[in-house]
């Protein structure tokens, strides 16, 4: 199984780790972990480094 961790592209901070499902709609995305927590943030996916399970967003903030 292979895990992503999501940062914010502003600041490298993290919003979710072990993200196993990111759904987009519109500018909402909805990042989902392992264990079933959800968070929703408002913005764009800017880069997946599917090498070190990276994703990186660009928030609206």
């Amino acid at each position: 199984m292979c895990l992503a961790t999501v940062i914010r592209k502003k600041d490298g901070s993290t919003i979710l780790k072990n993200v196993s499902r990111i759904d987009v709609e519109g500018e909402t995305l909805r990042i989902r972990d392992v264990m079933g927590d959800e968070k929703e943030v408002q913005g764009t996916i800017r880069m997946v480094d599917l090498a070190n399970s990276i994703v990186e967003l660009e928030c609206v903030e």
